[in-house]
């Protein structure tokens, strides 16, 4: 059916040929291929076609073209529709016609992201974790005082379960890093609670996916985005071997990927939705060798998720990360920009708190495209599986 729509549509031959020659389809022949099936659609089936109608039609586009599919999506299809709750582009295509024809129509509200930082967890593997208050308090007061890491290291281990009741309980999880203060001088402590959660194969895959099978993807798909100067120098930075000005190679290629899944419209309540160039600021913040760390959290007005905080004498050579978390800055294990971002996306899970909005794209695609986490719950934007199943495939 699509195949037949596309062939006698104008334009069609070039969406076929693109899909033909690359595999995937760019964004504006996407936006031209749910046009021109939005458009027969409502021609044979009304303004409103109903629910069987648009999924045989995101089921006629997976179909014909196989490498749009997103392999961790439970149809494959749900990026073009999702009749769980009506997204998707052909929806989306649909909702537009609708409105541009009569304004005023009420929308359905959309269900919370079930998947995430926020989800109670228990660790990965059974342990002899330690659940008394009593024995807890005591581990908790010979960890701020104790000079020995591998001490601190175990406490906290063993009070793994207890520091995730505590950050289940909205009173008590505001205090998590004045009950666990060692978070803010032993480097480690946020990588060790994440492998205790999710395993140490979970843990290991960003590291183990991003240079050799994610990067270069995420440059090519960057290549073909409106081209500004700062994307231009990116893009330069990301296949350099060595950088002299602006962020290394691998930060480069992180920060790509949020020109690639950029903020969303954050709808009418909430401010007016900010750049991806903005956005690239919630990610990393850049303060020369020499400057106060301390001014620097004092000059936070307002709250705000986790970041890393770079410092060197430039942006190419960083000396250290630290992970602002609650105006504290917890140094990162690492020195290596894409290890620090790693361990950045693991502080969200270890003190349990959701991620940034302008950053809840890039964020989520990391967590169901290369950590596997949380996939079959986890309600993911279209252009998140899109790009999930350019990356996969």
């Amino acid at each position: 059916m699509v195949e037949d729509i596309l062939k006698g549509s104008p334009g069609g031959d070039k969406i076929m040929n693109e899909y033909a020659r690359t595999k995937y389809l760019s964004d504006s022949r996407r936006r031209d291929l749910v046009k021109i099936l939005v458009a027969h659609m409502t021609n044979e089936h009304g303004t409103s076609p109903p629910r069987h109608v648009k999924e045989d039609y995101a089921l006629g586009i997976i179909s014909l073209f196989p490498y749009l599919a997103d392999p961790r999506s439970k149809l494959g299809y749900e990026h073009y529709y999702n009749a769980e709750d009506g997204s998707g582009y052909l929806a989306w295509r649909i909702k537009t016609l609708q409105k541009e024809a009569s304004e005023g129509r009420v929308k359905r509200p959309r269900p919370s992201q079930a998947g995430g930082p926020s989800v109670d967890r228990d660790p990965c593997k059974e342990g002899n974790w330690l659940s008394d208050e009593r024995q807890c308090q005591e581990a908790i007061a010979l960890m701020k005082h104790t000079a020995d890491e591998s001490v601190v290291k175990e406490k906290m281990r063993l009070t793994l379960v207890y520091r995730q009741k505590i950050l289940r309980d909205t009173d008590k999880s505001t205090d998590i890093l004045s009950i666990f203060p060692r978070f803010m001088d032993i480097p480690g402590l946020i990588e060790q609670d994440f492998a205790l959660l999710f395993g140490d194969s979970t843990s290991a895959k960003l590291m183990e996916k991003w240079s050799t099978n994610i990067k270069p993807k995420v440059i090519a798909q960057s290549r073909g985005l409106t081209q500004t100067a700062d994307l231009q120098d990116l893009i330069q930075n990301a296949l350099a071997t060595e950088v002299e000005e602006g962020w290394d190679s691998d930060m480069s290629s992180i920060l790509l990927l949020v020109h690639l899944l950029p903020p969303s419209n954050p709808g009418r309540k909430r401010p007016g939705k900010i750049s991806a160039h903005r956005a690239c600021d919630h990610v990393v913040k850049f303060i020369k060798t020499g400057a106060s760390i301390q001014g620097h959290l004092e000059g936070i007005t307002q709250s705000v998720q986790p970041y890393l905080l770079a410092v060197g004498p430039k942006k190419s050579m960083i000396q250290s990360y630290f992970i602002v978390v609650d105006k504290q800055a917890l140094p990162c294990k690492s020195s290596n920009s894409l290890a620090a971002f790693d361990e950045l996306f693991k502080a969200h899970y270890v003190f349990g708190t959701t991620y940034c909005h302008e950053l809840t794209n890039v964020f989520t695609f990391l967590q169901t495209t290369i950590y596997d986490i949380d996939v079959e719950i986890t309600k993911v934007n279209p252009r998140v599986a899109e790009l999930r199943a350019r990356m996969l495939q």
